[in-house]
């Protein structure tokens, strides 16, 4: 099945046991904990699901997905475009409980109602696929490389003579 826009919602039972494959987009301004985490992003993350029964008759979902964001330098925290790209293994599970029974190659989804929000799902694999930390290139990051350079505590940029609080002593003592 190809659409242009993911469907919200889909009966992933059904899907798999027809052996479907769904490809298509999801807006990330639709997002909204993305949004939380890394700031308003445009454009769209595209997706392709294939829903399928495993050997041990284990419903799953085997995805990838790729997008373009722009995510805030470490640094300076202007956005910096990235590419992030995943591909997972879902097993549907109706409950937590079942969650424990799946393989620990299979990442859980819980389907309530027979019924999976799939934009939910993009959302946490997106998540997931965050890098850790992001830093433009030293000559294209708007903090130059001595504010990067860490200064030892009490460490000033001009080094200035210290005021010897037994100065005033010294100066008693040669008054005798």
């Amino acid at each position: 099945m190809l659409t242009s826009q993911l469907p919200s919602r889909v009966e992933p039972y059904k899907l798999a046991a027809r052996h479907e494959r769904l490809e298509g987009q999801v807006a990330l301004d639709k997002l909204p904990r993305l949004a939380e985490e890394i700031g308003a992003q445009t454009g769209d993350c595209q997706v392709v699901l294939e829903f399928g029964i495993d050997a041990q008759g284990r419903r799953e979902i085997r995805g990838h997905l790729q997008a373009r964001l722009a995510l805030p330098c470490r640094r300076c925290l202007v956005p910096l475009a990235q590419d992030v790209e995943s591909d997972f293994l879902l097993g549907m599970v109706a409950d937590e409980a079942l969650a424990a029974t799946l393989p620990a190659s299979h990442e859980p989804v819980l389907v309530e109602n027979e019924q999976l929000d799939l934009l939910t799902v993009v959302e946490d694999e997106l998540i997931l696929s965050l890098p850790q930390v992001v830093y433009h290139d030293e000559a294209d990051c708007q903090v130059s490389s001595a504010q990067l350079v860490s200064k030892v505590d009490g460490e000033e940029d001009d080094p200035k003579p210290a005021n010897n609080p037994f100065a005033v002593l010294n100066a008693l003592k040669g008054k005798k």
